[in-house]
């Protein structure tokens, strides 16, 4: 299973001159707790950032910054992970466990944005996908009930 069939297509974005202020409103309308910092470059969205809404509280809130002066820029995370669309679901765990991070922005070959995935997408993907095997047993179970009758 390719992470490109379970990541979100719709990215909340920002630019690196947008103000906190500006991506904490865009977080609240979306009801997300990161907005990816993107670049045009050869007409195609390139991910250069992030903010999360920790960054926002630690950051921002915590030291009493004025949220409507500092940019987006200023506080994001620059270096950051990013997974191809084709890599698989146990890739992208393992790629998130090992940097210590709950969100991947997904690109395509060339490094365009096509969506992002995050550690709750992944959870309730591995939980519907155990509810199956768990089914499964009990077909499994029951089909030898019938059977020895």
């Amino acid at each position: 299973m390719s992470i490109g069939k379970f990541c979100h297509r719709q990215v909340i974005t920002a630019q690196r001159d947008d103000s906190v202020l500006e991506a904490a409103k865009l977080m609240r309308q979306h009801h997300v707790g990161d907005v990816l910092v993107i670049e045009a470059h050869n007409g195609r969205n390139i991910p250069v950032g992030i903010v999360t809404d920790r960054d926002l509280v630690v950051e921002i809130m915590a030291p009493e910054l004025a949220p409507e002066t500092i940019t987006v820029g200023d506080i994001m995370v620059e270096e950051i992970a990013v997974i191809e669309q084709s890599v698989g679901v146990f890739e992208a765990i393992q790629n998130m466990r090992i940097k210590g991070i709950r969100r991947l922005p997904v690109v395509d070959k060339s490094g365009g944005l096509v969506g992002i995935i995050t550690f709750d997408d992944l959870l309730a993907l591995l939980a519907e996908e155990l509810g199956t095997l768990v089914k499964a047993v009990a077909r499994e179970q029951q089909k030898e009930v019938n059977s020895r009758r």
